[in-house]
């Protein structure tokens, strides 16, 4: 069985990533019936963190997810248990197989990897909003900035007028120089 076809069976409940008995017990190769009662003659060993019973509304999230109907004998009646990772742990240790225990190291190994993914996941939303943050504060530096040289070119092109102005209207006052040919 592929990592992805037990990923697919891990789901999250009440803030917590979870794995039905059914999928437990097809891992395990055990029968749902037989998992329930291993659990219910060791109920010490779950407390609530580690199993528990999900509610109709939490269950029929789960069938529709999975886009089924209740097909005569397909899903079971009772409402399922659900597992946490220390809840997948113990219960290796309640059914003492050697399937369920090689199947319980593998499928701890996802929750952990899963629990990486998220945080890795986690930090790069921390530094995409850092950049976006650092981005922002440019652009508005850069507005100023821009704003800055515009008014630079708006006083250069001024100075331009002034220049052309002074060019092309020679001084209004007395020439100077030397006429030829004038008498006084």
């Amino acid at each position: 069985m592929t990592d992805d076809v037990i990923v697919n069976k891990i789901y999250e409940f009440r803030g917590q990533k979870v794995m039905l008995d059914s999928d437990l017990a097809e891992l395990y190769n055990v029968e749902t019936r037989r998992l329930k009662e291993q659990v219910r003659r060791n109920i010490i060993r779950f407390p609530e963190h580690f199993m528990f019973e999900l509610t109709k509304e939490e269950y029929d999230v789960i069938l529709r997810s999975q886009n089924a109907t209740l097909e005569q004998g397909r899903y079971s009646k009772y409402l399922p248990f659900a597992f946490t990772e220390h809840g997948v742990l113990m219960l290796s240790n309640v059914l003492k197989s050697e399937k369920a225990i090689t199947m319980s190291i593998r499928i701890i190994d996802l929750f952990v990897k899963l629990r990486d993914i998220l945080h890795i996941n986690t930090e790069m939303k921390l530094e995409i909003a850092e950049m976006k943050y650092t981005v922002e504060q440019i652009a508005k530096k850069q507005k100023g900035h821009d704003q800055n040289i515009e008014l630079l070119f708006e006083y250069i092109d001024r100075l331009q007028d002034k220049q052309e102005n002074i060019v092309s209207k020679p001084n209004s006052k007395g020439e100077i120089g030397f006429k030829i040919g004038e008498n006084k």
